[in-house]
């Protein structure tokens, strides 16, 4: 268990965030990371990567700091939105926290407004900011009675504390003590602000909730989704709309860095970016229930960043479309509960994933059927994607888990590639663009017969890891989700099956591969990994495709129950620890999430499958 000096489980933060930048706020009242100004900013707050030495801001009770035992506060987002409320109950009142960051905000922020609900509760504050990562002490300058200016080495900001309450200033801190009294009203902000000397004036706290209560509602409100469990679904809707960086229309994988994938591991990476595989999957997500124009945002933004760094593109880039990710470790961080080392940057920016190329195409091509007036620009790209592909396709690649080992004919890649072809052929025979329409017929026909040849286990009836092998990998489930077979085909069933039984645990939790024994070291990695989410949604998905509807729900219902109180799902989960592990929350996890959920519910309303990622299966000869 973590210690009192350290952060939390993962599983007791809460997400709060404006769409540029996020905070993650633990259930005692401790904000222990926190990126101003954006996801991708160097961390303010960092205790989650460390110790209280690293940065965090907590406001609570302030007899949680002397009380044996204080009841656990009970905590919930307001409605459908990303506003995070929590109750506190003392012996002597009641006190409701509100706190979130501010959309739109010309000033990016943190705001905590405290609610007399009975009796009245002193309360403490103590906000220890410590910028690069936990790194540096800043210089604080108190410019009155309730302003400080905190100075940052990046980006030529500051950081200006707003307290309506009296606080004093002990070396990097700003420490108060102070009573909310029942239907009193006070605020406490952090704030910041690029090249000023005083505090800029700012709307009122309880004119920038409203402003931030109305944000969300009015994103929710496009939501078209009317299936079951509509709240579930839009509470994992609005996890993706809170990892939106909404400049730019860019999609991070995770607002978090380091949260290890094995406790005292070195599995430790930074997800603050943009894949374009998480972006293409999480905007399919995103456009199925309503959200075209974030969709067309996010390919616009993928677009601009591919050009600007001509010939073959990354698999990721920065938020704003740079592609200079280069990986470090920040030594000073002693990790998550000791898991070292703490990367920024992400080193697999420059690695060969084909099937990348795959999971772009497809989501074009349904993005394209949806938005008929933007299909001829987007059949561009298909058809670009198309013919960059056509020279790397053979080629062996680091694959879907961009792996540090060796690479690999891995099979889902080379559906991936298949997929491409597909997506491509029918936008040029849909008239939505020109290309050399024979040739790629042909070679999507080559692409499939050589993955039912090489890639497939005729005596075990599953496809495999990759070409010769006889491993598994739960990837493969979504290569078939792609319709490269048809659901009824048996290779289709044999591989879920397989899938379930080899990679699998009661209720559906699936290993992406494994890691021990004579497969130790496929990934090129020391050490052992928990469950991977996204990959029991896929399960779950593919059950309702082949017509299981009612053990792709048991599936599901299990995924579900392993959210935290307020609906967050990290990228893994340990079965025998019982608890959330990875970066966090994770786009993947909840677009797995909304995707079974669709399928399930296409499935059940008419009786077999009828939400399709792809249009039908084409070149399926073999």
């Amino acid at each position: 268990m973590p210690g009192e000096d350290g952060p939390g489980l993962i599983e007791d933060y809460a997400l709060i965030g404006d769409q540029r930048g996020s905070a993650l706020v633990r259930r005692d009242g401790s904000i222990d990371w926190l990126c101003l100004r954006r996801f991708d900013s160097d961390a303010v707050l960092a205790r989650l990567l460390g110790t209280s030495e690293h940065g965090f801001w907590q406001l609570a009770p302030a007899q949680l700091a002397s009380a044996s035992s204080v009841p656990v506060p009970v905590r919930q987002y307001v409605g459908d939105t990303m506003v995070l409320e929590t109750e506190w109950v003392t012996e002597t009142g009641t006190v409701l926290v509100t706190d979130f960051m501010v959309p739109g905000s010309e000033a990016p922020q943190v705001v905590r407004i405290m609610t007399g609900v009975r009796g009245e509760v002193a309360m403490r504050t103590l906000l220890r900011t410590r910028p690069g990562y936990g790194g540096d002490v800043p210089r604080l300058d108190r410019a009155d009675e309730r302003h400080v200016a905190i100075d940052l080495d990046e980006d030529g900001g500051r950081l200006w504390v707003d307290a309506a309450v009296p606080f004093q200033t002990n070396g990097g801190d700003i420490h108060a003590t102070f009573v909310v009294s029942e239907g009193e009203t006070v605020a406490l902000t952090l704030a910041w602000w690029e090249g000023i000397d005083t505090p800029a004036p700012q709307p009122a706290p309880d004119a920038l909730l409203k402003h931030t209560l109305d944000h969300w509602n009015a994103w929710v409100a496009r939501c078209t989704y009317v299936g079951p469990d509509r709240e579930d679904v839009v509470r994992s809707l609005l996890a993706l709309a809170a990892l939106i960086y909404a400049p730019t229309g860019a999609i991070v994988a995770a607002p978090t860095t380091s949260l290890p994938e094995e406790i005292g591991g070195i599995r430790n990476w930074d997800y603050r970016y943009s894949w374009l595989r998480d972006g293409a999957l999480a905007v399919a997500a995103l456009a199925r229930c309503g959200y075209l124009p974030e969709a067309l945002a996010w390919i616009d933004w993928m677009v601009r960043s591919c050009a600007s760094a001509p010939g073959r593109r990354q698999i990721m880039y920065r938020i704003d479309g740079e592609a200079d990710l280069r990986e470090q470790v920040l030594p000073h961080l002693p990790g998550y509960e000791g898991s070292a080392p703490v990367r920024i940057g992400n080193g697999a920016a420059s690695q060969l994933q084909i099937d990348v190329y795959g999971e772009v195409a497809d989501t074009l091509h349904e993005v394209a059927l949806a938005v008929p007036d933007a299909a001829p620009g987007i059949a561009v790209v298909i058809v670009e994607l198309a013919t960059e592909l056509e020279t790397l396709w053979h080629e062996p690649d680091m694959g879907v888990w961009e792996i540090r080992g060796p690479r690999r004919p891995f099979t889902h890649s080379k559906v991936m590639a298949w997929a491409t072809l597909d997506r491509a052929v029918q936008a040029i025979e849909r008239r939505w663009a020109t290309g050399p329409l024979e040739r790629w017929r042909a070679l999507r026909e080559t692409i499939h017969g050589e993955v039912c040849e090489k890639g497939y286990d005729s005596e075990r009836n599953t496809f495999v890891q990759y070409y010769g092998a006889r491993e598994l990998d739960a990837s493969l489930l979504h290569a078939l989700l792609t319709g490269f077979l048809p659901a009824d085909d048996k290779r289709v069933i044999g591989t879920i099956e397989a899938v379930q039984r080899e990679l699998g645990t009661d209720g559906g939790l699936l290993l992406r591969y494994r890691t021990e024994g004579e497969c130790a070291g496929v990934d090129g990695l020391p050490g052992d990994e928990a469950h991977f989410l996204i990959c029991t949604g896929w399960l779950a998905e593919c059950l309702a495709l082949i017509g299981r509807a009612d053990e792709a729900q048991a599936v599901l219902d299990h995924l579900l129950s392993l959210r935290n109180d307020v609906g967050l799902l990290a990228e893994e989960y340990a079965p025998r620890a019982r608890r959330q592990l990875g970066n966090y929350p994770q786009a993947f996890s909840h677009l797995a999430h909304i995707r079974a959920a669709l399928e399930i519910g296409s499935a059940t309303a008419d009786g077999e499958h009828a939400v399709v990622l792809a249009a039908e299966p084409a070149g399926t000869a073999s």
